[in-house]
């Protein structure tokens, strides 16, 4: 399946990403907004990882954002726990590639998402977590039309605080009456 706006698609993600998502997932700078753990991992455990949990899982699809122009791979969005009798799935993203943050490629590939979610999978709810102190996030998540569903308080600890998570989630009636 492939997704694509005027400037980036989305393409699922195949054993051949091994090595730029093992990149980014050693990159602490790039995962200390979104993972819950921060560690520095063997390329063997990368392997490992996407082989079993990212592509080796029924209840997850992931997607490999590409830049048209340049066709480089500059972050990974997925729905994972998705849950076809409630119709529901979580939905995690990571620009990966430092140079392009912050130029709007976040929201392009989320629409393109959310669209696939909505509209072809018919899912009725799609949620994420995001981290107290990620307030680009936070504010990009409340603009495509998230609301905020509760917290889980002084959840994780980064840089010598502790910091909440903060529940979000966004209805399929909701999305399509904002686009």
């Amino acid at each position: 399946m492939l997704f694509e706006s005027s400037r980036m698609f989305l393409r699922k993600m195949t054993s051949e990403d091994i090595e730029v998502y093992h990149r980014w997932r050693n990159d602490i700078e790039v995962m200390k907004s979104t993972a819950p753990f921060l560690d520095i991992y063997h390329i063997e455990e990368t392997e490992e990882f996407v082989n079993q949990v990212i592509l080796g899982s029924q209840s997850s699809k992931s997607y490999i954002i590409v830049e048209k122009e340049s066709n480089k791979p500059i972050g990974i969005t997925s729905l994972t726990n998705i849950d076809y009798k409630n119709r529901s799935a979580e939905f995690i993203i990571d620009i990966g590639d430092k140079t392009s943050w912050g130029k709007g490629y976040g929201a392009e590939s989320m629409k393109l998402l959310l669209d696939y979610s909505f509209l072809e999978m018919n899912l009725h709810r799609v949620f994420l977590r995001v981290f107290s102190f990620n307030n680009r996030a936070i504010k990009l998540y409340e603009k495509m039309g998230f609301q905020h569903e509760g917290r889980s308080r002084e959840s994780i600890f980064r840089e010598g605080k502790w910091h909440d998570i903060i529940h979000m989630s966004i209805l399929q009636n909701e999305y399509i009456q904002r686009n």
